[in-house]
């Protein structure tokens, strides 16, 4: 007998339709990564302002930095020529501080200078204090200093004309630090992305409300919503959905119309209650559903239409309801999805995981790729979190990373796994 024959006899049950084969991580994090379009829509925002946005222009320097031969060091400014006895006593003929600029430097004497200012005309070094003796109207410099010595040059960091930061850098604190040096005081940005949220579950519950028999609090708002802030997201939170399609299609309905992505949490599974799969297969298709992944296997990807055909489509992941399911998969695939979207190159969107040593054992290999919560220890291993129940959201709170343990794979203590931190992925 086949084993997808549709019916055994005329008043046999109906079999079930084979299912398809569950996609790897690597071929689910392909499909969404290919459909990831960047978003139209170019922003001009205040520097200040910029921080975790997307550049959408590249900036250019037009001013050299620095602009303008300068101290490194407190100390002396001298012609290196004045000094090749290595006692050499010089008239301090002026004082320049950071902001000032002095007068050129007659030959025989120095000048005092503090770190930034102007090196003066006719100087070519810098003696360190430490290095010098006052006395009174003249310094005895104890070095033989090499023209060049603590100065700084023109154009030393950053040369005019060049390109500094190019589009498709997400800027963290130290571009807009280096935007700021050449002056640039606004800055050329994609729009945030748009994402909706909703959660589904009669169960659930919000933080300071009475917990009803059988309800739980709904910590995947909190853990989602944080995610999103983080990555510059706007955000649209539609709440607790209750658990029935027709609340489920009109939310996604209302949710489709002006944003780029809609991320759902639960009712992604095969049970008789989960129903935002078939409802987004009402207002839209799946493109991919169910990963070989642990945890997160019912996780779904698709595309929800908008009130006419020429208005386009949002983007839809379904998430497990499980939390640490959802923070997981959150982190394996919304992640990269929306650094995409939000204009990043693809290999920028991705983690670069660290080689380290495992110092525990993980016996029970599993068909799926697993994500194993783990923390750095002081011997430079990783220790395991004891329970990696998909339920147990404490042990994404004591971890600082997560083992990617390929599928079929036993790990023994001493051996070498792949590593990634959550500072790369928060």
């Amino acid at each position: 007998m086949q084993a997808n024959t549709t019916a055994q006899n005329s008043s046999g049950p109906t079999a079930q339709p084979a299912r398809a084969p569950l996609q790897s991580v690597e071929q689910a994090l392909r499909t969404l990564l290919d459909a990831a379009v960047p978003v139209e829509g170019v922003e001009t925002v205040p520097t200040l302002e910029a921080c975790g946005r997307v550049l959408a222009a590249p900036v250019l320097a037009h001013i050299n930095v620095p602009g303008m031969n300068n101290s490194q060091m407190d100390g002396y400014a001298v012609r290196a020529a004045d000094c090749a006895s290595g006692q050499a006593r010089l008239r301090v003929s002026q004082r320049i501080a950071a902001g000032h600029v002095g007068q050129p430097l007659q030959p025989g004497t120095a000048a005092r200078i503090f770190t930034g200012a102007m090196m003066p005309e006719g100087a070519d070094a810098v003696v360190m204090q430490e290095s010098c003796e006052a006395d009174g109207e003249h310094v005895v410099v104890r070095h033989v200093p090499r023209p060049g010595e603590w100065v700084r040059y023109i154009g030393e960091d950053i040369r005019q004309g060049g390109v500094i930061l190019a589009a498709g850098a997400r800027l963290r604190p130290q571009e807009l630090g280096l935007a700021a040096s050449v002056g640039q005081a606004d800055l050329q940005v994609r729009r945030r992305a748009r994402v909706a949220v909703f959660f589904t579950g009669d169960e659930l519950a919000m933080p300071g409300e009475a917990l009803k028999p059988g309800a739980i609090y709904n910590s995947n708002r909190f853990l989602l919503r944080g995610l999103l802030q983080q990555l510059g997201c706007e955000i649209s939170d539609y709440g607790i959905v209750p658990d029935n399609l027709d609340a489920t299609r009109e939310t996604l309905r209302q949710a489709a119309q002006r944003h780029d992505l809609i991320i759902t949490s639960g009712g992604v599974s095969v049970g008789e209650e989960d129903h935002v799969k078939p409802a987004v297969e009402a207002q839209g298709r799946i493109n991919m559903w169910q990963i070989a992944m642990k945890p997160g296997k019912p996780l779904a990807f698709g595309e929800v239409n908008r009130a006419s055909s020429q208005d386009g489509r949002a983007f839809f992941i379904g998430l497990p309801g499980n939390p640490v399911s959802s923070f997981v998969t959150f982190l394996v695939f919304v992640r990269p999805f929306l650094l995409r979207l939000q204009g990043l190159p693809r290999e920028a969107a991705l983690p670069a995981p660290v080689t380290m040593r495992a110092d525990f054992d993980w016996k029970k290999a599993d068909k799926r790729q697993e994500f194993l919560r783990v923390r750095r220890n002081d011997r430079g291993g990783l220790d395991l979190f004891p329970s990696q129940g998909s339920n147990v959201l404490t042990s994404t709170v004591w971890a600082d990373g997560l083992v990617d343990n390929a599928p079929g794979r036993t790990i023994a203590a001493g051996d070498i796994v792949s590593f990634i931190s959550f500072q790369d992925l928060l």
